[in-house]
């Protein structure tokens, strides 16, 4: 799925944002001013942008707006440094689909664009249902985990491959070694407990999304498994 980030900080944007992006799953191409996102839509598509409502050449309200006139299909996450509730109201009803505060944590902005990329997938209809539906499942771009209550956690790439590994075992039990096998290409150079603080660090995550606890087990002497079913 492809992002377009406009944000003038050149290293908010360069740095942490573009990066950090990607590595949750997505493509994304970043401008610093409002021309520079217009020239980049004239040659590529974009599914959504993530739009600071402060630029030098134009307002990122009026920015929105002029995106909502050219597509009703397109994603668009406001992001600014003012909390106030005027300030997000006028975001949205400038046609921005969301609306964040920085300092922005990248991983929630993730959840934030995998949340919208699922609503306007059927913008006329009821949502989708995916496979597992109403249970812990993976999204159908593998790129998120969906829990019971509906809560979207972005995966990074060594996140993604666990659990697409977990999952491929349909609650079995997988042993560390296949695990560590499908996180890295040489074995032998991998220290056994990057997969414990993987493991811990999804557990997590799933606490503070407030999504319950993961279903993520311990096999004792066995490695781990996924329950997808559990409550």
């Amino acid at each position: 799925m492809h992002i377009a980030v406009l944000e003038d900080d050149a290293e908010l944007r360069e740095a942490i944002l573009l990066p950090g992006l990607r590595d949750f799953g997505f493509a994304a191409t970043g401008a610093g001013t409002a021309a520079e996102l217009y020239r980049l839509m004239l040659r590529q598509r974009f599914a959504m942008v993530v739009l600071d409502i402060g630029l030098p050449d134009e307002d990122g309200l009026t920015v929105a707006r002029h995106l909502r006139e050219l597509s009703g299909e397109l994603g668009i996450v406001m992001l600014t440094g003012n909390r106030g509730r005027q300030d997000h109201l006028r975001a949205l009803t400038a046609g921005a689909d969301a609306y964040l505060s920085k300092p922005v944590d990248v991983e929630v902005l993730a959840a934030t664009l995998h949340n919208l990329a699922r609503r306007l997938s059927a913008p006329d209809a009821a949502p989708p249902q995916e496979a597992g539906a109403g249970q812990w499942h993976l999204g159908t771009d593998g790129w998120c985990l969906v829990a019971p209550n509906g809560t979207i956690l972005a995966l990074t790439a060594p996140e993604r491959r666990l659990l697409h590994t977990l999952a491929a075992a349909a609650g079995q039990p997988v042993s560390r070694e296949t695990l560590i096998a499908a996180l890295c290409k040489d074995v032998y150079d991998f220290d056994p407990h990057r997969l414990e603080m993987l493991v811990h660090r999804l557990r997590r995550k799933a606490v503070d999304a407030e999504a319950g606890p993961l279903p993520l087990l311990t096999s004792r002497g066995n490695g781990y498994l996924f329950v997808a079913h559990a409550p």
